[in-house]
């Protein structure tokens, strides 16, 4: 068995979509970043290389690759999941997310499920959990980035 974790933060800008999990989730701000910003993916896909020892997401998707600009997320974790992962498979996955609004409570069933999905996972294998900052973290307090943090137990 090998673990792995995995984190990553955008900010929130103006006139970009909020995308967690693979999730659309209404807000008026969204992440900036060069691939469609999915924070959380981001940090399981950093998971699951830190728990192979392949690297980080920007070793494998670089942002300075213009293929990746505006990319699916989703799709980044599933060719991480078809090239990289064998002859391991995802033993079980938890992520926490930090963002101060909107709040996430009514989404984290469908963030689940997306995720259990695109992973080929049962839902019992994926935990994902949502906090606020409690107004600190600077950026993320004042409601103007996200984190996420993911562990991933890969098995052969």
């Amino acid at each position: 068995m090998r673990i792995g974790s995995g984190w990553d933060i955008h900010a929130l800008v103006p006139n970009r979509t909020l995308i967690i999990g693979g999730v659309h989730i209404p807000h008026d701000k969204g992440e900036a970043g060069h691939s469609d910003g999915d924070v959380l993916i981001h940090a399981i896909i950093d998971a699951i290389l830190g728990a192979l020892a392949k690297g980080d997401i920007g070793s494998h998707f670089p942002d300075t690759d213009p293929t990746y600009k505006n990319a699916d997320s989703q799709e980044l974790l599933k060719q991480i999941l078809e090239h990289e992962l064998s002859p391991y498979s995802i033993t079980n996955l938890d992520t926490t997310i930090i963002l101060q609004r909107p709040k996430l409570r009514e989404h984290i069933d469908v963030i689940r499920q997306n995720l259990a999905k695109i992973m080929h996972l049962d839902l019992e294998q994926v935990s994902v959990k949502a906090k606020t900052s409690e107004g600190m973290l600077n950026e993320v307090g004042s409601g103007n980035a996200i984190i996420a943090y993911a562990t991933v137990l890969i098995s052969p």
